[in-house]
Formats: structure tokens, sequence, C-alpha cells
């Protein structure tokens, strides 16, 4: 995995030493954040070395490379998921990628279903902690002390200052937020209601289908973290008959603007 990684960033760095301090992870409905970016250099997934490629609609698939005010990004237009067949060390690869590049602190964002009754669709979430029931560890397997410790300490996985800052913003940018736990499945298929009942059973706010395993990975290697999801369909007996991605990808770009908003001025602002 070392060698992998150190190979993938020579090659990024040859073409584009860029060197960013933020790195944003793209998801569903959510691609459309680097029109807020000054871009430098583009670099589709496909030209990467040892990169995995997204197959999900919605996902593009490229490294966007720019500035948001005076701070340098790179942004993963897709990601990748366990469901689409790659392991989690796949999975999280580009993590460890962004990591090399230079950055210091990760913004995730994902589209997810709610189980607490108190959100509604197209609800933006800040992200307070998780639980991970996918079914593979990403760090299983010998560690590597190059990239962080055998035991990694998880009991501050998302940013708490982050958290307070994005908090002060959106209600100085009038965006409506709320926080809460997220849980981490499998996937590709949509939860059912009992599976929804469990999620909520279980202590969480939403569920969803990535983002645990680039977080847990993300804090392996000492990254400050930042996440926000949408919510894009109700756990419960009145809606879950209804949806499909196509749904999901239309609430998540309902609630884009705002997200946008909110994650530009948290990296100009923090």
């Amino acid at each position: 995995m070392w060698d992998q990684v150190q190979e993938t960033v020579n090659y990024i760095n040859k073409i584009n030493n860029f060197n960013p301090e933020y790195g944003v992870i793209l998801g569903s409905g959510l691609g459309s954040f680097t029109e807020d970016i000054k871009i430098e250099f583009t670099l589709p997934y496909n030209e990467i070395p040892n990169f995995p490629v997204s197959t999900v609609q919605g996902h593009k698939g490229a490294l966007v490379f720019g500035t948001i005010g005076t701070k340098k990004v790179v942004a993963m237009q897709g990601r990748f998921h366990y469901y689409e067949g790659y392991s989690m060390k796949e999975v999280t690869f580009p993590v460890r990628v962004l990591k090399y590049l230079g950055v210091k602190k990760l913004i995730v964002s994902n589209a997810s279903g709610g189980v607490n009754p108190d959100y509604k669709i197209g609800e933006i979430i800040i992200i307070k902690d998780h639980i991970n029931f996918t079914p593979e560890h990403p760090l299983r397997g010998i560690n590597d002390e190059r990239f962080g410790p055998r035991f990694v300490n998880m009991s501050e996985p998302y940013s708490r200052k982050m958290i307070i800052k994005a908090k002060q913003l959106a209600e100085e940018l009038n965006i409506e937020v709320k926080d809460g736990i997220y849980l981490g499945l499998q996937g590709p298929s949509f939860e059912t209601l009992a599976e929804y009942k469990m999620v909520k059973i279980l202590g969480a706010d939403c569920v969803g289908m990535s983002t645990v395993p680039e977080v847990i990975v993300a804090r392996h290697m000492d990254l400050e973290t930042f996440g926000v999801s949408v919510i894009t369909d109700i756990g419960d007996e009145a809606n879950i008959d209804s949806i499909s991605h196509d749904e999901v990808l239309e609430a998540a770009q309902s609630a884009e603007p705002n997200v946008r908003k909110l994650i530009r001025e948290l990296i100009i602002n923090y």
C-alpha cells in the first residue's frame, strides 16, 4: 500500500505540484461544488495510477485542484463504495493519497436516509459521530506505522472545532442545519423498513453507504475531518415505498446550493 500511495502521489506531483490544505469528497448529487473552486488543474481518475474508477451515477470521477479564497483545495468528484466490488483498502486509497499530497483537513459529504422524526427531506445534517456497520474494516490487516497507529483513537472522528465553526457560519448565512449520528451500511440496496427501525434503535439519526471507511482512514492519518449529509429520503411507513436513486440525486441537488455555500465558507473561515 505504501509503495502504491507514493507512486500515485509522485505521479500527481510531477504533473501538478500543488500542495492543497483541504480535501473535499463530494457525494451523490453534490459534484457541482467544483464550480466554487478557482480551478487550476483537473485529473480524471482513469489517468491516475492505482486509482479506482467510480461506477455510480452522479459521481463524475476526477480530482479537481484549485483555490477557494486563499485556501488550496483538492476535490474528489465522486467517491468509491464497497458495494461496487472494491475492497475497503481500495475504497479508502484516495484518502491516503490526499494526505500525502499535503491535505491536513478533510471534508466529506453524502446523501443519507433519515430515521430521526425531526428530519425532513432536503435537510442538511452536520455529522457529529458515526456507527460502523460495514462488513470489512478499512484498517484490517497488517498495520503500516508510516500511515498511523495500529489502534486508532476514534473519540473525535469529526472535529468538534469544525462543527462549532460550521454551525456558527450556518447561522450567519441563514442556513438551517441539524446535527446527528450517521450509520454506515454496505448497500447497494436501500434499507427495508425493518432495517430503518434497527438504525433508529441503535441510536443513529441517518443511514448511508459511504463516508465511515473514509473517516476511519482519515483519523488513522490524523486528518482533521468534517462531515455533512443531505437527507434524501425518510425511513418510515409513509415514505419508504417511493425511493429511487434518481430521487436521491434530485433531493441532494435541491440542497446543493446551501451545502456548497456552507462548505465554501467553512474552508475560507476555518
